[in-house]
This record gives C-alpha cells, structure tokens and sequence, in this order.
C-alpha cells in the first residue's frame, strides 16, 4: 500500500472538524428534516424526533470523519457539505 493511500492517524484535527463541522451539518440536516419532512414545520411532536435526529446524524459523522485520509480532506469535505446545506435550506425555506 502506498504512503498517499493511508489514511492518517492525525486525531485531533479530524476530532475537531468532526466536533464543529459534523454538528453544523447535522443541524443543517435536521433542519432539512424539520422543514420537507412529513407535516413540515408545524407537525405535532416533530420537536421531539428533531431533537434526537439532531443527535444521531452529529455522533454518526463525528464516528465517520476518521475515514478521511486527512484532517485537510475532512475539513474539505465537510466544509463542502456544510455550505451546500445550508444554502439550500435558506435557499428553499
């Protein structure tokens, strides 16, 4: 396996884009979620599920950012998805 294809075991700059980047996304997500779901904004009991989606997606791309070959890429990517989704959900809302 060649040095470039290994993924890097540089811990706290994936920790970090993961803790800050992962959570905005899956705000901009749950969001998503809140405002297109079934019912839309107003549905009875939708605060509830948002709450603990919110949670989910955060600890589901906190756990995932380690597979990124490096903290550059993680950032890049996340930082990618992030304006994506929040300048649909602003766009469309």
């Amino acid at each position: 396996m060649s040095e470039r294809s290994k993924i890097r075991p540089d811990w706290f700059g994936k920790t970090v884009c993961g803790l800050l980047l992962g959570f905005s996304l899956a705000l901009a997500l749950t969001g998503w979620f809140a405002w297109f779901g079934p019912g839309g904004i107003d549905a009875q009991d939708k605060n509830q599920f948002n709450m603990w989606l919110l949670t989910f997606l955060w600890l589901c791309l906190l756990s995932l950012v380690y597979l990124f070959h490096s903290t550059r890429q993680a950032l890049l990517w996340l930082g990618g998805a992030n304006l994506l989704a929040w300048g649909l959900l602003f766009l469309l809302r």
